[in-house]
């Protein structure tokens, strides 16, 4: 007879799960826009952080929570000249022993003849819970099961079965859609979620792992949320998550915890700044394997060290013929400017490159639209700074001296695969468009003075101003739009004395305004980006289109075009603080009408400052 009152000994284990997010084909720790090493950014300074977690926890899943394919100089030639070629990120990727990986709304970034060719290439699965596809397009897996053995506290391996979802921003359908061209649909990422979770776990699944290629959000955020991580956390079911898409890490700060409503999270920034790492201790007897306790944190990169920083050598191997590859197509000629083209303040004063890039692209628009077609309507370019805020870009602003152009200072001023659309437009549509822009900045008050300028919660990249109008912007309102382009307050107004070629701008003027296909597809929720407001869509490229510009003597004269500044006060004078790179530190006298004052210590980032506005 059995004796079934004999005792089941317990036993216990340690997985460890690694993630990298938003890499954005950022790999081997160099500079392409500049031709100089940056070995503090990419994956490769991770490499050795990753080697040394695997070596003290044997027990290890590498995984990457999106946006890796596309988002540098590499990631471009990749998709042009070396397309014949292994993806150089995806060979990285491999190399390292990635376990899994899920897609980000930039993966889609060059098509999805190249994302199918890119992903047929990887030695690891990548999932997505919300991202389906239609008709005959290939299917993506709405998860995985991997099964691993680990070593228990008994010395002898046991078997788990970790199951690893993922998803990314709703938006995507939007943000991408010309490229995904109805062959993706996009579902809520938190229903796609909870019910990939629950099929891993009938399946089997030990642990559940989401890679939500989505920030925190607010605790409000949930069906159809670009960044629902609360929600997620609170009703997906998962056992640890990973965050993204941001490129914010989280925690924010050291000392807060890595915990969204009891689940263990972890955001790991962008471009390689930092590696996600959660453990988990596992307990099992008779009724399987259950998580006795958690521990999440962040950690730094970690670069080789000066005077002789190199990539890794693994990533050397596996990525440097297309590194060197690239940098060779990066240095192809394309003209000259006349005028230095800095970023650095971008987001405070009217800037060159945006007079640049919008000059282009409403050139080209002209050789689209027949005359009949414009109707005697002005043609207005809108363009928006990429590179403006320091601790978002992973190589700092741009910073172009006058003389030759390169194909790389081309990538520098255009660092997306957008083309161009051209809508059709009113007077009030434009006054909307510039009030969603300049919703970037904080509502400033006499009594509270150094506030910060900028919100943390809008990018750079939405401030999209429009070409051949003058205005002033006053602080002193509050914004009347939210960060979805959602109306928030009616009677706001910030946009004042809007001109164009000095006569007032009125709600009844009509226009031609160009802008990018990444807006007009309604990101951002921006005024007139409707498919009935579609004049002429153009299948070139926009960076394309700039290079030909600048090879046309586009930028051999001094530039015109946005004429704008913050309307002074009618009391005293009020102050604002900002954060400028080190590199704009030299070019200050560009706002000396901004009466910059530094606050503390210089940092190697860069410097707070206090403005008069």
């Amino acid at each position: 007879m059995t004796d079934r009152s004999v005792t089941v000994p317990t036993v216990q284990a340690t997985l460890r799960l690694l993630a990298t997010t938003d890499l954005h084909a950022h790999i081997c720790g160099w500079d392409y826009h500049n031709d100089q090493p940056r070995h503090e950014t990419g994956l490769s300074a991770l490499a050795t952080l990753i080697a040394d977690a695997r070596a003290d926890c044997p027990d290890t899943l590498l995984l990457d929570n999106g946006d890796f394919l596309q988002g540098s100089p590499l990631g471009d030639w990749a998709a042009g000249p070396g397309l014949a070629h292994p993806h150089p990120v995806i060979a990285a990727m491999n190399a390292l022993g990635y376990d899994a990986a899920t897609l980000g709304n930039h993966e889609f970034g060059h098509g999805l003849p190249f994302l199918e060719r890119a992903l047929s290439q990887a030695a690891f699965p990548v999932v997505s819970a919300n991202l389906r596809p239609t008709g005959d397009s290939p299917v993506i897996p709405r998860g995985v099961l991997l099964t691993r053995t680990v070593t228990g506290s008994d010395g002898k391996g046991h078997s788990l079965r970790i199951g690893i979802t993922g998803i990314a921003p709703p938006q995507t359908a939007i943000w991408e859609g010309r490229r995904i061209a109805g062959r993706i649909e996009c579902l809520d990422p938190l229903r796609a979620a909870t019910e990939a979770v629950a099929a891993l776990r009938r399946d089997g699944a030990d642990v559940v792992v989401l890679l939500a290629h989505s920030g925190a959000g607010a605790e409000s955020d949930g069906e159809g949320a670009e960044n629902p991580g609360h929600a997620l956390a609170r009703h997906a079911g998962a056992d640890a998550m990973f965050l993204g898409h941001t490129h914010a890490p989280f925690p924010p700060a050291p000392d807060q915890p890595a915990l969204l409503h009891g689940i263990p999270a972890v955001g790991a920034g962008a471009f390689g700044s930092h590696l996600a790492c959660i453990d988990l201790d596992l307990s099992r007897k008779d009724q399987g394997w259950r998580i006795a306790a958690h521990r999440a944190r962040l950690l730094p990169a970690k670069p080789t060290p000066a005077p002789h920083p190199a990539p890794h050598p693994t990533l050397a191997a596996a990525c440097g013929p297309a590194h060197r590859a690239a940098r060779a197509w990066l240095d192809a000629p394309v003209g000259t400017t006349a005028v230095p083209l800095r970023s650095h303040f971008a987001l405070l004063a009217p800037c060159d490159i945006l007079r640049l890039v919008a000059a282009a692209q409403a050139t080209h628009a002209r050789s689209l639209l027949p005359d009949d077609m414009l109707d005697g309507r002005p043609v207005l370019s809108a363009a928006a700074p990429f590179r403006a805020v320091p601790q978002r870009a992973a190589d700092g602003p741009t910073n172009i001296d006058p003389g030759p152009l390169r194909l790389r200072h081309a990538a520098d001023l255009y660092p997306h695969p957008n083309t161009l659309t051209a809508l059709a437009t009113t007077g009030a549509e434009l006054a909307c468009w510039l009030e969603r822009a300049v919703i970037l900045f904080n509502r400033l008050a006499p009594d509270r003075p150094d506030m910060p300028l900028l919100r943390d919660d809008v990018p750079g990249f939405d401030f999209d101003l429009i070409d051949g109008l003058s205005f002033a912007i006053d602080l002193s309102a509050a914004p009347r739009f939210d960060t979805r382009g959602r109306l928030a307050d009616p009677a706001a107004r910030r946009i004042t004395d809007l001109r164009h070629k000095g006569r007032p701008v009125v709600p009844t003027d009509r226009f031609v305004l160009v802008t990018n296909s990444y807006r007009a597809a309604g990101s951002g929720g921006f005024p007139a980006c409707r498919p009935d407001r579609i004049l002429a869509e153009s299948a070139t490229p926009t960076r394309q289109i700039l290079i030909d510009h600048i090879a046309a003597g586009g930028a051999a004269a001094p530039l015109t075009g946005f004429d704008w500044c913050f309307l002074p006060p009618s009391g005293p004078p009020r102050s604002a603080t900002v954060t400028l790179a080190a590199s704009a530190l030299p070019h200050l006298a560009d706002i000396a009408h901004l009466h910059p004052e530094p606050l503390g210590p210089r940092d190697p980032d860069g410097q707070r400052f206090r403005l008069r506005l």
